[in-house]
């Protein structure tokens, strides 16, 4: 059984130039890349990670994503990491929550997520009551507390943004890896946009694994007033939703 001492994972990191944008801070992809990298460290360390998995022809996928960015930190700042295994939902999704502090302990950012396991070869989900993994669980103990739900927009009418899942965009899981879709995302808006404004948080809930060669189109448009905006990624290759998003701007 594993312990309290085994349920939180930390790590430092440093934001590097090539991660951060024209303004010098930290883009909101990179936030994705390293909370995702350190999931996958911590699933290792608590035998649950990519190689063990794996050997059984299975492997986590990324479900759903919502970050709270409280500060977006600069060029050479140290970073520290923290994340948790918190519950399962619904039978059906593993919760995990992320905590970011900078070097006098502040919230950079809080986040929780949800996880799914799938057979590599039908690419098919394995109901956690199939799986025999021995994880810990802080229920109580929350990143953001907050229930990721279903997002249902409408599929839009004219795409603003087109991309295809080529080779950069493809992970060891062999379809798009879940931190390409907030740059997408992100470059759906305006360079420009971004000199005055900044998120002030950002959920995504992947729909549909993109394979290789296939093309999404993105639709946005605004759902209310106050800096909200809908974005629906439509897979062209099959007809279906990729991911949706929700992005509410500081205004």
């Amino acid at each position: 059984m594993k312990t309290n001492e085994d349920a939180i994972f930390e790590e430092k990191v440093r934001v590097a130039t090539y991660e951060c944008d024209f303004n010098g801070k930290w883009k909101p992809a990179s936030f994705f890349q390293h909370m995702t990298e350190a999931a996958h460290l911590h699933a290792t360390q608590l035998g649950a990670g990519y190689r063990e998995l794996i050997r059984n022809d299975l492997t986590w996928v990324h479900a759903r994503m919502k970050v709270k960015f409280l500060r977006f930190p600069l060029i050479d700042e140290i970073i520290t990491i923290q994340t948790w295994p918190k519950t399962i939902q619904q039978k059906l999704f593993f919760v995990r929550d992320f905590e970011l502090l900078d070097q006098n302990r502040e919230q950079i950012a809080v986040a929780t997520s949800a996880w799914l396991i799938i057979n590599t070869k039908t690419r098919r989900l394995v109901p956690v009551q199939r799986l025999d993994l021995n994880l810990p669980s802080l229920e109580g103990r929350h990143g953001l507390n907050e229930t990721l739900e279903k997002i249902n927009l409408p599929p839009g009418t004219e795409a603003c943004l087109r991309r295809r899942a080529g080779y950069s965009s493809v992970d060891v899981v062999g379809h798009v890896n879940n931190s390409r879709y907030p740059e997408w995302i992100c470059d759906a808006f305006p360079t420009q946009y971004y000199q005055d404004h900044q998120f002030d948080w950002i959920q995504i809930n992947y729909n549909h694994e993109t394979l290789p060669e296939e093309e999404v189109s993105l639709f946005k448009e605004p759902l209310n007033q106050n800096g909200l905006w809908g974005i629906h990624g439509y897979n062209n290759n099959h007809s279906t939703s990729s991911f949706e998003s929700l992005v509410q701007w500081k205004i």
